[in-house]
């Protein structure tokens, strides 16, 4: 939640000033390196790449017709753009270094990052805005300090809470489960236990979906000879394709070779670096199972969701599940139904439920 690192404001959130008195709305951001989730309490849901742009220059300024561009629209016109990813594994690039150049650009383009998404939710003049983030299970001081920083100047109060809490939250299964939440900067598993989970009961991953492009990047340069083909044709290929286990069809893909056209046969190297996710999963899944009140560790090992981006490569569950029974004797793993927003809805029903004491007020 707001984390044990933030000071709570041991008053119940302050109602605002007159012109603001109308009412809250509440919202849950899952802010993802790759994509950027969010839900409202006015019923409103949306979704956009993480991505942010600014014209290099007058004449991209005339082309455009825009002073910032977001989502895939930034990336589509990313040549024209100062381009911004302004997060990496899961945290604002150069939060550790707040002073640097680097640091502040990509702060600024979380603030505008974070502004156009509560934009989306068209918030009222009169509300105040409530924002739950989600960050990395083990998000360091510095980054969750960077985001609230970015937030400050949109929403009136916010709380940090884990990108894996905030599903479990969302499916109202805080009892003896743990949840994966593969995304593309890091993966983070945490396990419930009817309690706010310690750092104990968390672990975080950089293996994610970010690490997953360059392994099959990796693959495909020696399978396919001669190809011209950068990182993000290589995740629009594993967004439609990634599987592990049995391949029910040939992954036919059409690369340039010298300016021409040539299909390759990229089925067996884009299973092989799918298949390398999972150990270091279940690794960390072991061991959080192993440091668990040994009376509960069956309930444990039954209950896993795999939830995040990620958990959409196909037969992973089932692959997760193979790999269970030889370290852990078993397992049951279930693939979450609603990945784009499982994280953000849970942290709007954090912000609906929490008391004021975990609100930090920014303004």
């Amino acid at each position: 939640m707001n984390e044990p690192s933030q000071t709570p404001n041991p008053s119940t959130p302050d109602p605002g000033p007159a012109d603001k008195s109308h009412g809250v709305l509440y919202v849950g951001i899952d802010l993802g390196t790759s994509r950027t989730s969010v839900c409202a309490s006015n019923g409103v849901r949306q979704t956009l790449a993480s991505y942010v742009g600014y014209p290099k220059d007058v004449v991209s300024r005339k082309a455009l017709g825009k002073d910032i561009l977001f989502g895939q629209e930034a990336m589509d016109n990313r040549l024209s753009l100062r381009f911004f990813r302004p997060l990496e594994k899961g945290e604002l690039k150069g939060s550790d270094r707040e002073d640097s150049p680097e640091a502040k650009e990509n702060l600024q383009a979380a603030r505008d990052l974070i502004h156009h998404t509560i934009e989306l939710c068209a918030p009222r003049k009169d509300e105040l805005i409530y924002a739950v983030i989600g960050v990395p299970a083990q998000a360091s001081i510095h980054n969750k300090n960077a985001i609230i920083e970015a937030a400050k100047d949109i929403v009136d109060s916010v709380m940090l809470c884990s990108e894996p809490f905030a599903v479990a939250y969302s499916m109202d299964r805080l009892m003896d489960v743990l949840v994966i939440d593969i995304g593309a900067g890091t993966v983070d598993l945490c396990r419930m236990h009817g309690t706010m989970p310690e750092d104990s009961d968390q672990i975080t991953l950089y293996k994610g979906g970010d690490w997953l492009d360059q392994e099959i990047f990796k693959e495909f340069k020696t399978a396919c000879p001669g190809a011209d083909f950068n990182i993000n044709m290589v995740k629009t290929i594993k967004e439609k394709y990634a599987f592990v286990g049995e391949a029910l069809d040939p992954v036919l893909v059409e690369f340039p070779v010298k300016g021409k056209p040539t299909t390759f046969d990229v089925t067996e190297p884009l299973r092989r670096a799918c298949k390398r996710i999972i150990p270091p999963m279940v690794e960390a899944l072991h061991e959080l199972v192993a440091s668990f009140d040994p009376e509960f560790q069956e309930r444990l090992r039954r209950n896993v969701l795999l939830a995040g981006g990620g958990s959409q490569i196909r037969a992973l569950d089932v692959e997760i599940e193979k790999e269970m029974k030889e370290r852990l004797g078993g397992g049951r793993v279930e693939r979450i139904e609603d990945p784009l927003y499982a994280g953000a809805n849970g942290a709007l029903k954090i912000a609906h439920d929490m008391p004021g004491e975990y609100w930090q007020q920014l303004r």
